[in-house]
């Protein structure tokens, strides 16, 4: 169910950036094993679940809006399509888990090479896949947050009109 009130927003984002530091230390250590393509895997799936729950916290899953009622929902998917967000609200596959990560795609590479540097390399990798997911979870917290955020406001807005 999407947040009610701003004060209960808030307390779902701390929730949120809590787990994303968990998921981000995950895939931290991870990036630390030095085997070809297990932090890929690795990061893949961390993100996936993460991804999902952030948006099931925020009521914002693709099952929790299209329980919905219709103006409900029309009026969030347009919010969502106003931020410009690809992740609200839908359902999180690999596909769309693969082109977040392309887009920290440098930072990706760099990691997969600087592994196999004994020790510095793997904590640099660690420390890269670190950073990559948190910015992503982070990322997608913000938006999920605005999109309630949005919501809420207009709700309070059209009963104010009525």
């Amino acid at each position: 169910m999407v947040p009610k009130s701003i004060a209960e927003l808030d307390r779902i984002k701390r929730e949120c950036f809590s787990i994303v530091n968990k998921r981000a230390s995950a895939s931290g250590l991870a990036a630390a094993v030095p085997v070809p393509g297990a932090d890929i895997a690795a990061d893949v799936a961390i993100m996936m679940e993460l991804l999902s729950t952030i948006n099931k916290k925020f009521g914002l899953s693709q099952d929790q809006i299209d329980g919905l009622d219709p103006e409900t929902k029309k009026m969030l998917l347009v919010i969502v399509t106003s931020i410009g967000s690809d992740i609200v609200g839908k359902l999180i596959t690999k596909q769309l888990v693969a082109q977040l990560l392309k887009k920290v795609g440098a930072r990706v590479a760099v990691k997969g090479v600087a592994k196999f540097i004994p020790i510095v390399g793997q904590l640099a990798a660690a420390g890269i896949s670190f950073g990559a997911m948190k910015m992503l979870g982070n990322s997608h917290i913000e938006e999920c947050y605005q999109v309630c955020k949005r919501f809420i406001e207009e709700k309070e807005e059209t009963l104010v009109h009525q």
